[in-house]
């Protein structure tokens, strides 16, 4: 049976996103406990995945402008997420303290229009509500990550440094790559992705070491590598596009997105080890026991084209898909899946994984629910 959950526009019948899930998507969901988390910079949607109580699809997304990395703890009560100018930090809260609710399949679930009293929960448990917002300017934040101690760090890739927010500036930066001779705002390396280890910023992802403005877009195919943070050196050659570094159980893994590869790389000679091949350009990945999830982009503009991706996936007659897979680690095999088709949203970025959440959704700024929720701290002393 395949799952489909057409979200339809609030001035038109017809839907402008089809969310489609493989056979077992949902069963695996329900196996797993958890729902997922994901954001497409496109449209600026922070979409969420779960399960209805009559154990069915459930998508649910709100507007936040040009959003692209995402984080979520591990007991997913937090989660942190970047816009076009700010870094959001969200806290959880049950979906029953949120006043109303705009009915689900609605374009950005009511954003544009006022809500209804009438409507009800419709079966969410958990409500994401922004609680901090930290203005950075527009420095492209891709992956964002907290370390042991607390602090979030993001990936600032217009300066081509790792950064955390700051009480009294845009941000602060904590290291840049050595070959970059300035901090400056000229995206020269398109560093782009970032993998903590034991809490700590261990690795980045850059499309090239260019010490030039925009020069990474001259060494798209095989320029990339991986950096190990604390010795500055490449940790891995010869990539294409790479992005989302990640380490887990002891190993590190990256999408290798032009060309198409999921995959490692070998500790010993530092070379890429192909794991799996997904129909789309990889920019998110995240991981629950097995499973990676990987979320795909049709890649329609020049920066995606030229790319080896193309040649393989004609060599496969296949058409780019935008969505999530999912991938078990054991045997590479793409078990599971989730296509998004419309014309509104064909690129995505990160993904995040919520444990022990079934049916999510978030409070955005369009509607009145933001001014209206209450939540109240136990009392306080002076």
């Amino acid at each position: 049976m395949i799952h489909d959950a057409p979200m339809s526009s609030s001035s038109a019948s017809q839907p402008w996103l089809n969310a489609m899930g493989s056979r077992h998507f949902l069963d695996w969901l329900a196996e797993q406990t958890v729902s997922l988390a994901f954001t497409t910079y496109q449209t600026g949607k922070l979409f969420f995945v779960g399960r209805k109580p009559d154990h069915s699809i459930s998508v649910f997304e709100r507007t936040y402008n040009h959003c692209m990395g995402m984080w979520a703890s591990p007991d997913a009560r937090t989660l942190w997420v970047s816009s076009r100018f700010q870094l959001w930090r969200f806290e959880q809260a049950p979906a029953q303290v949120v006043p109303y609710r705009q009915p689900e399949g609605t374009l950005a679930e009511g954003d544009d229009e006022q809500p209804i009293p009438q409507w009800t929960t419709r079966g969410y448990d958990v409500a994401y509500i922004p609680r901090i917002g930290y203005t950075t300017g527009h420095v492209d934040v891709h992956d964002v990550a907290v370390d042991a101690d607390g602090r979030v760090i993001f990936v600032n890739t217009m300066f081509g440094c790792l950064a955390t927010v700051s009480e009294t500036a845009n941000f602060q930066p904590l290291w840049q790559p050595p070959f970059l001779s300035a901090l400056v705002p000229e995206d020269r390396c398109h560093l782009n992705g970032l993998a903590m280890r034991e809490g700590r910023p261990a690795f980045v992802s850059v499309v090239s070491r260019s010490d030039v403005a925009d020069g990474w877009r001259d060494r798209r195919r095989d320029g990339g590598c991986v950096i190990d943070i604390e010795s500055g050196e490449p940790a891995c050659t010869g990539l294409s596009m790479p992005h989302s570094p990640r380490w887990y159980r002891d190993r590190l893994w990256v999408l290798n997105s032009g060309t198409g590869e999921f995959g490692c790389v070998d500790a010993v000679t530092g070379k890429f080890e192909p794991v799996a091949f997904c129909p789309g350009y990889m920019r998110g990945l995240s991981f629950r026991g097995d499973y990676a999830i990987v979320t795909l982009s049709k890649p329609r503009h020049a920066t995606f084209q030229g790319l080896d991706l193309d040649e393989r996936l004609q060599q496969r007659d296949a058409e780019p898909q935008c969505g999530l897979q999912i991938i078990n680690l054991n045997t590479g095999t793409v078990e599971h899946w989730l296509r998004l088709d419309g014309n509104l949203v064909t690129e995505l970025y990160d993904s995040a994984v919520l444990p022990g959440v079934r049916q999510p959704m978030a409070v955005g700024f369009k509607t009145n629910e933001i001014e209206r929720l209450m939540l109240i701290a136990e009392p306080g002393e002076f």
